[in-house]
């Protein structure tokens, strides 16, 4: 649909329902909080109308809102407001709520993968400045399906810490109570992990462009990656399903720079892993905060040449870069000792020359269990971000596959769309 009718029907501030504890009002931001992007992470549930299920958007409204609070209380610093750019002041002001009427049928919204329409599901631009640290818009449609939308500050959350809550949440939503207690929250990252440092360069802006970014959705299915792993058949180790479908995104990519008149000499895959059980020992299962690192790949013009075989090469390296943050590599970082990959990505970058490529995997997360009372979602999904050469992995409803959100230049769109490796793979129907 090209048009979408919605509107704003109220807007207000959500405070936890129990005020926070004094000792609990000052949340330091760890070290890598510090580093972390300075926007909020967009995320969108969609839930069809559950048949025999009858719930009036009033009494959802409701519901939602008095689980939001509840939860609040175990999720306190969100209710707060960054302070001195350190530390979280947990002040209980809350976090802004938005419900929206949407006047046509879920059916029509996902009909086909429309970023402008998905869009207006959030609650404000994501890569805009705002006060809160959580803001919520729900969204009701003719039919009795519902969207929520979700941003959730990068600044104290990564994807990992996104998912508790908004399964926290979603528990407390239904009346879940074996589910709610098995969620526990920790903060002690600043305290017990990451201690905050004193830097005054390499936060986290968001390397934002003026340029128009498109995005563009590939699926793949369970016996797609089968054989994106078996292609790398040189590789020592068998491949993740997110290491092979990377290493395929990356190596597309890559070949838009190469139809270039002037290529990138090097081109640095910047894959984002969770440290979480990568600490010695593991840190607990529910730790909030952003609690990850980016594992740096190069690859240098001849070794992304069409002749070579590339995919093999390309999954060896990802393989070998995620797989050596391990417990010594985060020590390290603990100690404050930069990765020699890492100093040697940004030398790279001060020569000129480089094309840069940034993967999430959300493959992980339960988001596909978030079931606030209606049932699971039907569909999940990252909205655009202005973003060059970011791409966003996520599971399918079933598990096993992948769907993959690519943000590229608009003006890189004829040759991501015409290149017949990656034609299979595209998807415009959301029930694909």
């Amino acid at each position: 649909m090209a048009t979408m009718n919605l509107e704003i029907i109220s807007k207000e501030i959500i405070r936890p329902s129990s005020p926070t504890p004094h000792n609990l009002r000052n949340h330091k931001l760890s070290f890598l909080d510090q580093l972390a992007l300075t926007t909020y992470t967009p995320i969108i549930l969609f839930y069809h109308a559950k048949k025999g299920h009858d719930v009036d958007r009033v009494q959802k409204s409701s519901e939602l809102k008095k689980s939001l609070e509840q939860t609040l209380n175990r999720f306190y610093p969100l209710a707060g407001r960054v302070k001195e750019d350190n530390s979280i002041e947990c002040n209980d002001e809350g976090v802004e709520y938005y419900e929206a009427r949407v006047a046509c049928k879920l059916s029509e919204a996902l009909h086909e993968f429309n970023v402008e329409i998905l869009n207006k599901f959030l609650p404000f631009e994501p890569y805009a400045s705002h006060a809160v640290l959580l803001a919520v818009q729900c969204n009701f449609f003719d039919c009795g399906g519902v969207a929520i939308g979700v941003c959730i500050s990068h600044r104290i959350a990564d994807g990992a810490s996104a998912a508790t809550f908004l399964g926290a949440w979603s528990n407390t939503s239904r009346g879940d109570a074996a589910a709610v207690e098995a969620v526990c929250p920790n903060f002690d990252a600043a305290t017990m992990y990451f201690p905050p440092k004193d830097i005054s360069c390499g936060k986290g802006d968001a390397v934002v462009t003026k340029d128009k970014i498109v995005t563009r959705r590939l699926v793949f299915d369970k016996s797609n990656i089968a054989a994106l792993k078996d292609k790398a058949f040189s590789v020592p180790k068998l491949p993740t399903r997110v290491e092979a479908v990377s290493a395929f995104i990356w190596k597309r990519l890559m070949a838009i720079s190469k139809s270039k008149p002037v290529p990138a000499r090097v081109h640095v895959a910047i894959h984002v892993v969770n440290l979480r059980e990568r600490t010695v020992p593991p840190m607990p299962m529910h730790s909030f905060g952003n609690l990850v690192y980016a594992a740096v790949i190069l690859s240098t013009h001849d070794e992304h040449d069409i002749d070579h075989d590339s995919h093999g090469i390309l999954v060896n390296k990802l393989s070998n870069a995620i797989r050596g943050i391990n417990g010594d590599y985060v020590k390290k970082l603990q100690n404050g000792v930069i990765p020699d990959s890492l100093t040697k990505g940004v030398k790279l970058s001060s020569e000129g020359g480089m094309e840069m490529y940034k993967f999430s995997a959300w493959c992980w997360f339960p988001l596909y269990e978030t079931d606030f009372g209606w049932g699971q979602p039907t569909w999940v999904c990252l909205p655009t971000v202005p973003v060059k050469n970011q791409v966003y992995l996520l599971s399918t409803r079933d598990g096993h596959g992948i769907e993959a959100f690519v943000n590229i230049l608009e003006e890189d769109t004829p040759v991501f769309d015409g290149d017949p490796e990656l034609l299979p793979f595209m998807s415009c129907k959301i029930g694909d």
